[in-house]
């Protein structure tokens, strides 16, 4: 597995990528938004983004067609805040790449959960599923969404009400056609470890727009 840094100078975004030794020409491409945990600014900083989520679960074999991108945001600001910005670094990314745009994937945890869901709002027609863990979105605006969704949350989340994802199932369960989610019980906060899963992974890229 080839492992890149970079910053994307339009956007001033530090990112590192997993690139898997025999990848495709026109890669898939994930896409994975961290917690507010590992907010930073390049640098040292930069392998905050390493610590939760699929840097724990791609390997060669189960990422050859894809690669994984994750992002850092600055400190003191959030995803949602950056949903333009995010816009902008996708385009470069899909250049530099030459990534497959029916294979684009969104996924995030806790903040990066709000980013994902707000991100897919505001470019319902860009992403080919999302995955958000713990967060939440505009409820009255669920239904603009029309790529597959596997949402997760943990029912003891004190940080994360788990009403703000049970808001978004109410308003998609039964409309979707495409559309899953998992309530963990007796789960905080930490929802990823279990929801950032070889299941999850082979999920998504299995979906194509």
């Amino acid at each position: 597995m080839k492992v890149t840094r970079n910053i994307c100078p339009k956007t001033g975004f530090s990112y590192i990528t997993y690139i898997p030794e025999n990848v495709s020409p026109n890669p898939a491409m994930i896409l994975q938004l961290h917690g507010a945990g590992e907010r930073g600014n390049g640098g040292e900083e930069l392998d905050k983004v390493l610590v939760h989520g699929f840097a724990n679960v791609v390997n060669d074999e189960n990422l050859k067609d894809c690669i994984l991108v994750m992002p850092q945001c600055p400190n003191g600001t959030f995803w949602v805040a950056k949903i333009e910005s995010l816009r902008v670094f996708i385009d470069g990314l899909i250049s530099a790449y030459h990534v497959d745009t029916s294979r684009i994937y969104l996924c995030g945890l806790s903040m990066g959960g709000f980013g994902t869901w707000y991100t897919a709002m505001a470019y319902p027609d860009l992403f080919a599923a999302i995955a958000p863990c713990c967060g939440g979105g505009m409820a009255w605006y669920a239904r603009e969404l029309k790529m597959p969704i596997w949402t997760f949350h943990g029912l003891r989340d004190t940080s994360v009400s788990p009403h703000q994802t049970q808001e978004m199932i109410d308003r998609l369960e039964g409309y979707h056609p495409n559309f899953k989610y998992t309530l963990y019980e007796n789960v905080g906060h930490d929802s990823w470890t279990r929801a950032f899963s070889e299941e999850l992974l082979q999920w998504m890229l299995a979906q194509h727009k």
